[in-house]
């Protein structure tokens, strides 16, 4: 779907195998995804986008499930996504996509990665990306990396009603200012401001969870954590 307005892909059916994933949404406005069963899907500088019911796959290197690059308003809602890469990613700058990422709500989703991340936020971008992220109501059922600064299974910016299963491999939460140039063009600025409310996690396999920042500069302040994590038997 390249430039389109008001339209809506609806009904179900299945897309297989398909060339850099199954669905390629840029430059579009109020559009409706509804009851799909895609193996990925990526969205860049769109606005007022919802994806609804997706049930996805994916089984090679880099298959991330939703990966959604400089768009605005944007709801994804009552998604299982099992994959090979990372569940949800949301990300600013990249390639030839430019804009802020705001607004973007994740609520009533089961996310299974077998490695990277369930949710993963924020590594590509600008040095100054203004993004906002609501999560909400969130399963986490598998999580298996063994690159520790891959590791977490939110990475960065969670919010409320989050459980965590006893992944395999890996972190509970990490938060990090990375500067990677692979992946960045500089340093982000910083985390600040971030709330974790109800989020609970009943397992034995969780390394420590890391919160490191990249300089004097460029830190992480004013973390609030509200949370219940045990140790299965």
């Amino acid at each position: 779907m390249e430039g389109v307005e008001n339209s809506r892909i609806i009904g179900r059916g299945v897309m297989y195998n398909s060339k850099g994933g199954a669905l390629y949404i840029h430059k579009c406005e109020n559009v409706t995804i509804l009851n799909p069963r895609y193996e990925n899907i990526r969205v860049a500088e769109c606005r007022n986008l919802t994806i609804k019911n997706l049930r996805a796959f994916s089984h090679q290197g880099w298959g991330d499930g939703v990966q959604l690059y400089c768009s605005e308003n944007v709801i994804i809602d009552g998604c299982f996504l099992r994959t090979s890469d990372d569940s949800i990613a949301l990300y600013t700058h990249r390639w030839d996509f430019y804009g802020d990422t705001r607004n973007i709500t994740v609520r009533n989703c089961s996310l299974w990665a077998d490695v990277a991340h369930p949710i993963n936020l924020d590594i590509h971008g600008n040095p100054d990306p203004d993004n906002y992220e609501v999560l909400e109501n969130i399963d986490i059922l598998d999580h298996r990396e063994p690159q520790v600064l891959a590791q977490g299974c939110i990475a960065i910016n969670p919010g409320d009603g989050i459980r965590v299963e006893d992944f395999r491999w890996g972190q509970l939460v990490q938060m990090r200012v990375p500067y990677i140039p692979t992946w960045n063009t500089a340093s982000g600025r910083g985390i600040e401001n971030v709330y974790i409310k109800d989020l609970s996690y009943n397992g034995r396999h969780a390394a420590m969870s890391i919160m490191v920042g990249y300089d004097k500069d460029h830190v992480i302040k004013d973390v609030t954590l509200r949370t219940s994590v045990s140790t299965a038997g």
